[in-house]
């Protein structure tokens, strides 16, 4: 062994000794040995920089973004909830749910691209049915990996084993080759997979654990004051006599003791991608045109009379009207939301009365609502004079409630406006960003672009069709642990390359393994590729044993089709450690994964799905 392949594996070896024990985060580990590389003139300074620049990372940023895409838009949300009505609430129904649809979605797309598609969808999933997350993102990036095994363009060793078979003029595998192993390949890593992440990966939420929000949710602070019991929609008929008038000639609070908060009017967009309804908060000067849905608090009988005095129809609750929310119970959209206001004591608003306090003139925010002692004033607030400890339900575009909280002398507004409206979905844009997904996945699936393009032409469309509201906001869907740990280990994977360490490993197996019969041979082969995949890509690690197993096979006599089969399922199904594939990267910080996670789950699948495939593979293509 040569010096440079010694300090190679040496800082190989404390790496992962340091990914295990967690003290450090893992990608300050791979920079780190990336940094002792170049020190020692293992590498050059451009090779040691080459994963930054490599395809895999770059389209790992591209679907970060895609996914936010995903989640922002709601869609997510809608597919969990077809998933969760298949599955029920059973964790285990859930995990076999997830584990089949992203196999099935895997042996069509990269595993990469299958777990970007997939992993809001069961985040969201994960939350609906109160299941920790952790426990179905681990098993979905292994799902991915044992859906390639399917079909020939399921993952990149497929397609070198059939190329070296072709050359070498021994078969040549059709599309589907790879079905029947691949289906029991799928069987038996499902059932293992769901066996030890039921007993193996925390049940406990993590996510949620020993945090305490600062500021209720939109829906809690709706139901907290009881804003749905209080609200009714009227809409506006072509003869009522307020039409083309302004919301203060109506005079709604002094005749008649109801608030006005929102109207919702038809816009001309006749493109279901784009909303139908436009949603603006109510302001004295807001002028009521026919067709307009009047968003009302107040009790039902001044309601009531308010609708039959000015021709006006209640609507049913059941009535259908395209909006881009529906979650906030009416009240919460992308651009109008409501927050809850506290006074300091030296407020100058304290025993003001709430017309007199400017709120809507300067800042056209409306008040909701009343938080005084435990007790709840929503009738008539105008008259009501502000005391100390009172909260104030307001609302109104979320720029203008941000614009309120600089008032810091005067209010205080619990939460981040900015945050909030950021954490509202843009509902109305979830079938745009369904077939922007559609239309990346069938781009990589017809190969008509590089399927880093893929993704970032899916990526550029996010943000330019709306789906991500800018690009500071597709920035921030980024995990950058994760591109920071890939695109530093990338180089580590050239370094055991250029110094012979994986040659060296796999010449010495055949060698030491050749004379023990065709079985042991096939296995030394098949936990070989299975090792260095921990270290090197799939793809470089096929490219490697591809050929050395075609040799032995055909030195000893026998078949190679299995052995090429052996090196293409051991070079995909590689689950013990996070920084082997970019699913497993891309769920690691998601689902709060250590590395122990990844070795008490992972390896064993890795090592009992080896067995099996050791002992099948001669069973469907005989030596």
């Amino acid at each position: 062994m040569s010096t440079d392949m010694i300090i190679t594996l040496t800082i190989l070896v404390i790496a992962a000794g340091l990914f295990m024990s967690g003290k450090i985060r893992s990608d300050l580990v791979a920079i780190c040995a990336l940094i002792l590389l170049v020190l020692f003139d293992i590498l050059k300074p451009a090779e040691a920089l080459s994963g930054f620049a490599n395809s895999v990372v770059i389209m790992m940023v591209g679907l970060f973004i895609v996914g936010g895409g995903i989640f922002h838009t709601g869609l997510a949300k809608k597919v969990s909830g077809q998933l969760l009505k298949m599955s029920g609430k059973s964790e285990t129904k859930l995990l076999i749910t997830v584990m089949l649809a992203t196999s099935f979605i895997g042996a069509f797309v990269s595993n990469t691209g299958t777990v970007a598609v997939m992993l809001p969808i069961v985040v969201s999933l994960a939350m609906s049915a109160d299941v920790n997350p952790g426990k179905l993102l681990m098993p979905l990036a292994f799902a991915s990996s044992l859906g390639g095994t399917l079909t020939l363009i399921g993952t990149p060793p497929n397609m070198v084993i059939r190329e070296t078979l072709s050359n070498a003029g021994v078969a040549e595998l059709s599309f589907f080759s790879f079905s029947p192993i691949g289906i029991v390949c799928l069987v038996i890593g499902t059932v293992l997979i769901v066996l030890l992440s039921k007993y193996v990966l925390p049940s406990n939420n993590k996510s949620g654990a020993g945090k305490k929000e600062k500021s209720r949710t939109l829906k809690e602070l709706a139901a907290q004051y009881s804003l749905s019991q209080n609200l009714y929609r009227v809409q506006v008929t072509e003869h009522s006599p307020i039409l083309s008038k302004q919301l203060q000639e109506l005079q709604m609070t002094d005749r008649y003791c109801i608030s006005l908060s929102e109207i919702r009017r038809k816009t001309s967009h006749k493109n279901p991608f784009f909303k139908t309804i436009s949603q603006e908060v109510a302001g004295p000067k807001t002028i009521i045109e026919a067709d307009d849905i009047l968003y009302v608090n107040g009790t039902f009988e001044n309601v009531e009379r308010f609708a039959q005095e000015n021709q006006l129809e209640i609507m049913d609750h059941q009535a259908i009207e395209r909006v881009a929310d529906q979650s906030t119970e009416h009240f919460a959209s992308a651009e109008i939301g409501i927050a809850e206001v506290l006074f300091p004591p030296s407020s100058r608003h304290i025993n003001q009365l709430i017309k007199q306090t400017g709120f809507r003139e300067r800042f056209n925010i409306n008040i909701l609502g009343i938080q005084r002692k435990g007790e709840y004033v929503l009738h008539q607030l105008k008259d009501e004079k502000i005391r100390f400890g009172d909260a104030l339900l307001v609302q109104g575009a979320w720029s203008n409630i941000a614009r309120l909280s600089q008032e810091q002398e005067d209010v205080v507004v619990v939460g981040q406006p900015l945050e909030a409206a950021a954490s509202v979905p843009i509902n109305h844009k979830a079938p745009l960003a369904g077939a922007i997904m559609i239309l990346m996945v069938v781009l990589m699936i017809l190969d008509i672009f590089p399927a880093v393009i893929s993704v970032l032409i899916a990526a550029v469309l996010m943000v330019a069709t709306g789906c991500l509201r800018s690009m500071e906001e597709a920035y921030k869907t980024i995990n950058w642990e994760s591109i920071v740990l890939i695109g530093g280990m990338i180089p580590m994977s050239i370094a055991i390359e250029n110094t012979g360490a994986a040659e060296l490993l796999s010449t010495n197996l055949v060698n030491s393994l050749g004379s023990m019969g065709p079985l042991v041979l096939l296995a030394g082969i098949y936990f070989a590729t299975s090792t260095l995949t921990l270290f090197i890509s799939n793809t470089a690690c096929a490219v490697l044993f591809a050929p050395i197993a075609l040799s032995a096979a055909l030195q000893m006599g026998v078949s190679p089709i299995p052995y090429l089969f052996a090196v293409s399922l051991a070079a995909s199904i590689c689950f013990a450690v996070p920084f082997s594939t970019p699913p497993n990267a891309l769920v690691m910080t998601a689902g709060k994964y250590t590395f122990m996670d990844f070795i008490k789950v992972g390896l064993p699948v890795q090592i009992l799905l080896g067995v099996a495939m050791v002992a099948l593979l001669p069973v469907f293509f005989p030596f």
